[in-house]
């Protein structure tokens, strides 16, 4: 691939396949290799993905689920990443059509 990469991550399918469907079944095999994670931890890392993630959790996460590295993340061209916008309230106007930039003057009393 080229360009920039991106990943899904699949540890909720993976569980699945291995019969477990609740998030806090990886909770007592974690414990078992020395990772204290909360139930809540433990939630955010199977139902959303990951933007950083130790070594330890993932080898652990290999090792309890049997599985390897391409099971549970799969390599993905990025999406196209949009420019953002300058303007304070995002993205305005439609297309090329912009609003002009308004010019505020004191009152003359």
């Amino acid at each position: 691939m080229t360009g920039k990469l991106d990943y899904r991550w699949h540890l909720r399918q993976v569980m699945a396949t291995r019969d477990m469907f609740s998030t806090t079944d990886l909770l007592e095999p974690l414990a078992e290799r020395g990772i204290t994670l909360s139930s809540s931890q433990v939630y955010r890392l199977v139902v959303d993905r990951p933007e950083r993630l130790s070594l330890k959790i993932l080898m652990a996460l290999l090792d309890i689920l049997d599985c390897t590295m391409e099971d549970l993340i799969e390599p993905t061209a990025a999406a196209g990443t949009t420019k953002m916008s300058r303007a304070a309230g995002g993205e305005t106007g439609v297309g090329s059509l912009r609003p002009r930039r308004a010019r505020i003057t004191p009152v003359k009393e």
